[in-house]
């Protein structure tokens, strides 16, 4: 019988995987356990994204909205590359991945509104926001190429092309809120100046690149799924 997993073996393998090391086959064995604290901590971060806002609805206050977002974006990213035939790919290890890398995203639930003048706390929101996008677009792109077998530009496409998806159809749904806290978790208030409106400007800027990103990736991306096609006919 396999011995269970201890709990701060999965710590230490989740923590392994945001810093870019390779999982090890205990990952695989002991799925729904990684998925389980994956899903937690992506629990624990939705409360956090919305503890201190009094118009949040009551699913955002319980964290179920960060929840469903991961199983979303876990089959957005399974639908979109499982064409480009990486060498393994499940979606139960997409959303597992996916799920071990919310921890960043606890970093905004710190109130730096409260500890901080109104200029600091907008440029730390700005900081959190470009931080944690670049840390997980980096990390999607290690998984592709290291855990998934994707090699050259199918890496790089693989990577992008979801985000731009999914960043140009809310845009073009006039869901600049959503685009808002999908990039970053954060609220954009009504009120001129406040502390979100430094990440907000960071995220209207990335709709706007996505748009003609947009069309040239989703062209290289049915010329590398044809020549996938080919080259395993």
């Amino acid at each position: 019988m396999r011995a269970i997993l201890p709990t701060r073996e999965v710590v230490r393998e989740a923590l392994g995987v945001l810093f870019f090391r390779a999982p090890s086959r205990r990952v695989a064995d002991e799925w729904a356990r990684f998925l389980s604290f994956g899903l937690g901590v992506t629990w624990l971060a939705g409360i956090g994204r919305y503890w201190d806002n009094p118009r949040a609805e009551w699913w955002q206050w319980l964290g179920l909205g960060s929840v469903a977002y991961v199983f979303v974006l876990a089959a957005l990213l399974w639908v979109l590359v499982t064409p480009l035939r990486p060498a393994r790919w499940s979606y139960r290890s997409v959303l597992v991945f996916v799920t071990l890398t919310s921890p960043p995203a606890l970093l905004y639930a710190i109130p730096v509104e409260r500890y901080m003048s109104l200029q600091a706390a907008q440029s730390a929101n700005a900081w959190f926001l470009g931080v944690v996008a670049l840390w997980r677009l980096a990390l999607l792109f290690w998984f592709l190429r290291r855990v998934a077998g994707l090699a050259g530009d199918a890496v790089t496409v693989g990577t992008l092309f979801p985000m731009t998806v999914v960043i140009v159809t809310l845009s073009a749904l006039n869901l600049e809120r959503a685009v808002f806290e999908f990039m970053a978790g954060l609220r954009r208030t009504e009120v001129p100046g406040t502390a979100a409106d430094s990440a907000f400007a960071i995220v209207t800027l990335l709709s706007i690149l996505s748009v003609p990103l947009f069309p040239l990736l989703g062209v290289y991306w049915l010329w590398l799924v044809a020549k996938a096609r080919r080259r395993r006919e």
